[in-house]
């Protein structure tokens, strides 16, 4: 048999990250201070459009290419009767997703967006991270490279998804590893648990974590430990995007977690990203403020699959228009402030 060689360190893509280009932002900012409206009234939309240059080193930023990914995932932990729905529907919607039939598949009609749904060896879910290590360390580094051979090299602007049933729980359990606090903090319903099942969830996570005890400064060891491999494959796009200078709207809950471990391993490894929006998961505020990011949207969204991650897209395409189409005061013969 051909020998196979072994994935590359995960640790590798997180060695000279490349920072936004200053030059870029700049003009940005020069543009706006010209166009038709006070100083900063257009908001955040502003901020956006300077993020979008920064990162992709151009005066013109640009959101034509979006590309959003949907890692799958399962489990070995929803043996622990941690989700209201059972493992195998994470197949059952990547068939859905490969059909056209979810709520992300509209929304990536509506807004224009190339979407690719990744699963990742379904048929054999992770160990159950309450007696051990979710992945071994080559599983771990196949699923990171998996998410970053994902990232296209023609992008403009990235959106990062997952599905897995239970992994709010590992979610949930990172987070406790990386921030502290109590399983209840950081445990929600997920698919729909009743109040008792999350109090069960929540004692789950705190095993996980008192078993694993991984030093929360190794984010990536966080990562392996207790994630999955759909939460693997979104920290290898994040940070291969990150290598390619393409921006990030990371979606909930569940790729917010699986981001902050590469901030933990990294210190600044985030900056290309932003939060899309803030969902209903309880978990989540909590994360954000950890991260110190503040979400575009909140819609009450709790479903995944980069759903809010695509409906920011609109906008962030919004800001462009804004920020592209719009007279300055010359050419508008419109009278500047004194």
């Amino acid at each position: 048999m051909p020998q196979i060689d072994p994935p590359p360190d995960p640790a590798a893509l997180l060695t000279d990250l490349p920072d936004p280009d200053p030059d870029a932002q700049a003009a940005v900012r020069a543009r706006d201070a010209v166009l038709t409206k006070p100083a900063g009234s257009l908001g955040r939309l502003e901020e956006l459009t300077e993020w979008l240059a920064g990162w992709q080193g151009s005066a013109q930023p640009r959101a034509d290419r979006v590309q959003a990914l949907v890692f799958a995932g399962n489990h070995g932990v929803a043996a622990q009767g941690v989700s209201a729905f059972p493992p195998e529907v994470t197949a059952q919607m990547v068939a859905n997703f490969q059909a056209g039939g979810a709520a992300v598949n509209q929304l990536c009609r509506t807004f224009g967006v190339d979407l690719a749904v990744i699963p990742l060896d379904l048929d054999n879910p992770t160990a159950d991270f309450t007696q051990g290590p979710a992945m071994t360390a080559a599983d771990f580094a196949g699923a990171f490279q998996a998410g970053a051979d994902a990232v296209s090299d023609q992008a403009d602007l990235l959106c990062i998804g997952e599905m897995g049933i239970a992994n709010t729980t590992a979610a949930a359990a990172i987070c406790l590893s990386l921030f502290g606090g109590t399983g209840a903090d950081w445990a929600g319903p997920g698919t729909g648990l009743p109040s008792a099942g999350v109090s069960a969830k929540a004692a789950v996570i705190e095993r996980a974590v008192a078993v694993n005890g991984v030093d929360p400064a190794d984010g990536l060891s966080v990562l392996r430990t207790l994630g999955g491999r759909e939460l693997a494959a979104m920290a290898g796009a994040v940070a291969k995007a990150r290598k390619q200078g393409v921006p990030v709207l990371l979606d909930g809950f569940v790729s917010g977690a699986a981001a902050a471990c590469l901030q933990a391993a990294r210190p600044g490894a985030l900056d290309h990203c932003r939060a899309a929006h803030l969902s209903a998961e309880p978990g989540h505020a909590r994360l954000l403020d950890c991260l110190n990011m503040t979400p575009l949207l909140q819609l009450d969204m709790r479903l995944g699959e980069a759903s809010g991650a695509v409906l920011a897209v609109g906008l962030v395409r919004a800001a462009l228009a804004c920020h592209s189409g719009m007279a300055t005061f010359d050419s508008a013969g419109v009278s500047g402030r004194d």
